[in-house]
C-alpha cells in the first residue's frame, strides 16, 4: 500500500509540474489538455483535481509553500556565519533574491490562482510568511535600518505587493524576468 500511495503522489507531483507548465504557456489550457502533455489519460488527472479550480488550487499551495521555504532559507543564510543576527536590511535583502528565485517560477500561476484561489485566499496562504517578512522589518525599525511611520505589518503588505507588483511588470514585459529580483532588493532597501 505504501508503494501505491508514494506512487500516486510522485504521479500528482509530475501531473502538477506539468500543468504548471502548460498553464504558463497557455493560462486557458484544458484539463484535458493537461491529461495528454502529462501522458495520462483525463480520468487520473480528474482522479487527483476534481476540477480545474482544485488544480490550481493544489499549484497555488505548492507555490505558497515554495515561498515559504525560500523565504526561511533566505533568512537562514543572512545569518549564516553571522552571531546573534545579520543587520534586518541585509537579511531582508537576502530573503528577498531567495523569495524571487522561487516566486519567479510561479508568476503566471498568480493571474489564474486571483481568479480561483482569490486574492483573499492568496493574502491568507501568505500570512505566516507576510508575519515573518513583518518580525524582520520590525527588527529594522527597531535598530534603526529601517525608518517609516507604517507599523511592521503594514510594511510587510507593502513588501508583499511589491513583489506581486514586480511580478506583474515582467508578465507585461515592462521589467525584465532577470533584473526584477535585484529591483526588488533594490526597491526594498
Amino acid at each position: 500500500m505504501t508503494t501505491l500511495s508514494s506512487r500516486a503522489s510522485a504521479n500528482r507531483r509530475r501531473i502538477m509540474d506539468i500543468a504548471l507548465a502548460e498553464l504558463v504557456r497557455n493560462p486557458d489550457a484544458s484539463m484535458d489538455h493537461i491529461a495528454r502533455a502529462a501522458g495520462v489519460v483525463r480520468r487520473t488527472v480528474y482522479g487527483h483535481f476534481p476540477n480545474r479550480e482544485a488544480l490550481i488550487t493544489a499549484l497555488t499551495d505548492a507555490a505558497v509553500e515554495d515561498v515559504s521555504r525560500a523565504f526561511a532559507a533566505g533568512m537562514a543564510d543572512a545569518a549564516a556565519g553571522s552571531p546573534p543576527a545579520p543587520p534586518a536590511d541585509r537579511a531582508l535583502a537576502r530573503a528577498t533574491l531567495s523569495v524571487w528565485e522561487s516566486a519567479d517560477r510561479y508568476r503566471l500561476l498568480v493571474a489564474l490562482a486571483q481568479r480561483s484561489v482569490t486574492d483573499a485566499g492568496i493574502r491568507a496562504r501568505l500570512e505566516p510568511v507576510r508575519l515573518k517578512a513583518a518580525g524582520l522589518i520590525q527588527r529594522g525599525l527597531d535598530d534603526g535600518a529601517f525608518s517609516s511611520p507604517l507599523t511592521s505589518r503594514a510594511l510587510a503588505h507593502v513588501y508583499e505587493h511589491t513583489l506581486f507588483g514586480l511580478m506583474q511588470a515582467v508578465n507585461e514585459g515592462a521589467l525584465p524576468a532577470e533584473t526584477a529580483g535585484v529591483a526588488a532588493v533594490s526597491y526594498t532597501h
